[in-house]
């Protein structure tokens, strides 16, 4: 499965590992959130609702971060602001474990997002321009596997400190070790450098930055549109799982902590599994096959998981296949966005789609709080779910495939005129 990376180049190699340790980091620092939410419903007395919007600030935020740190990786450099983004994110995690009531954990959720979207605006572009076009896909899952193994740490991490230390101050500990990832800057610093295609693109005579709303042009804005309606379901069925499933698992489940913590590895090492198997179907048969796959598979777990009346034992063993679904889809999907836009406006594309469903997609968990005060959490959290992946089938049924056409290098302004639904008709570029 690994085998591909033996031939790398020492350059891949680098940014392949500092990209994939940047998503790690960044899923411990996000993921932190969800498992400390029954702690502070008892520590400050706050309802679902603002758990909810707790939840939905930092995504909303991560939306504009992302979008934004797109544009000035355009403009700066991919490496540049991926340094920035991972010092920013980690500061303000950091400063979450200060918090003292409900309105600055608020300020410092919504400052955190920020930087925790812009990290992947930033770094998938890198990934892509620097990863040959034959490991791209590869390169890609591999990298957003990371979120997994960052997401499984935060588990074991939760699960360490609250069973050895009380509740009410294990909270502030788990925010504190999320300053962990700003040392990832050094490293960016010395031993990754802007991929050719960027610093090549930057020499073009006459070549000028792309406006903030160069994804309205004619040429793609109906791609623009098709990919933010897919990017929020696939951001929005994540988010559902992310901030309310440990919620779910202790309140409605009756699990302890540490049962908690055992059904929640499930679903990561699902969600690993999946991202490696999306990493090679991606490559092989092709990016809208495989998001085809994640989304009919994800619909159908998802009915078992939540809405069927299963034990506690078959859930266990559902939860694995439910993450192997649901984060499928994200193996391809940096990748398939960047063979989208030209080098020009790659980062700019690629942030405001992914980001315009994770801003949409951050309404879901609210969405979810507000309605689990009428009905059970398990029924909130299926309808939603149900929508995500309604969202992602009929945007798929619309959207072209990318496979083999490799990234598109820019030209001179007024003759972007090969959009991706004409793309889909030529032959692949070797």
């Amino acid at each position: 499965m690994f085998r591909w990376m033996r031939d790398l180049t020492p350059r891949e190699s680098s940014a392949l590992r500092a990209c994939f340790a940047g998503w790690t980091l960044d899923a411990l620092d996000v993921q932190i959130f969800s498992f400390v939410v029954p702690t502070l419903i008892a520590v400050w007395g706050i309802s679902k609702q603002q758990v909810g919007f707790l939840g939905t600030v930092a995504l909303v935020t991560s939306a504009i971060g992302g979008w934004l740190a797109g544009v000035m990786a355009d403009r700066f450099g991919r490496v540049r602001v991926l340094q920035i983004t991972i010092g920013w994110y980690a500061v303000f995690t950091f400063l979450c474990g200060f918090a003292q009531n409900f309105e600055q954990f608020f300020i410092f959720r919504a400052l955190q997002g920020i930087g925790f979207g812009g990290e992947w605006a930033a770094g998938s572009v890198l990934i892509a321009e620097v990863i040959r076009d034959k490991y791209r896909g590869r390169a890609g899952g591999f990298v957003q596997s990371g979120w997994a193994v960052g997401w499984g740490i935060a588990a074991v991490i939760y699960t360490a400190l609250f069973s050895l230390v009380p509740e009410g101050q294990a909270w502030h500990w788990l925010f504190w070790i999320g300053i962990a990832p700003a040392a990832l800057v050094f490293f960016l610093r010395r031993h990754v450098d802007e991929p050719e295609v960027y610093a090549r693109n930057k020499a073009l005579e006459g070549q000028r930055n792309e406006s903030l709303l160069a994804v309205f042009r004619p040429e793609f804005f109906w791609t623009t549109i098709k990919l933010s309606i897919f990017t929020t379901g696939c951001q929005g069925a994540t988010y559902i799982y992310q901030v309310w499933l440990p919620t779910y698992l202790r309140t409605e489940r009756g699990l302890s902590v540490i049962g908690t913590g055992g059904f929640t590895v499930a679903l990561i090492a699902g969600a690993f599994a999946g991202f490696m198997i999306g990493a090679h179907l991606g490559d092989a048969i092709g990016r809208r096959k495989t998001f085809f796959i994640s989304t009919i598979g994800a619909a159908v777990t998802l009915v078992v998981y939540l809405v069927l009346p299963i034990s506690n034992a078959v859930m266990l063993p559902s939860g694995f296949f439910l993450g192997m679904f649901t984060y499928m889809v994200f193996a391809p999907l940096g990748p398939y966005l960047s063979e989208i836009y030209p080098t020009a406006m790659r980062g700019s594309g690629q942030g405001f789609c992914y980001n315009v469903g994770r801003g949409i997609g951050a309404l879901f968990p609210l969405l979810i709080g507000m309605l689990a005060s009428q009905m059970p959490l398990g029924k909130s959290i299926a309808i939603f779910g149900f929508i995500a992946y309604g969202c992602m089938f009929l945007a798929l049924c619309v959207l072209p495939e990318t496979k083999g056409l490799g990234l598109r290098d820019s030209v001179p302004p007024g003759e972007h005129d090969l959009s991706a639904e004409s793309r889909k008709h030529v032959a692949p570029r070797a």
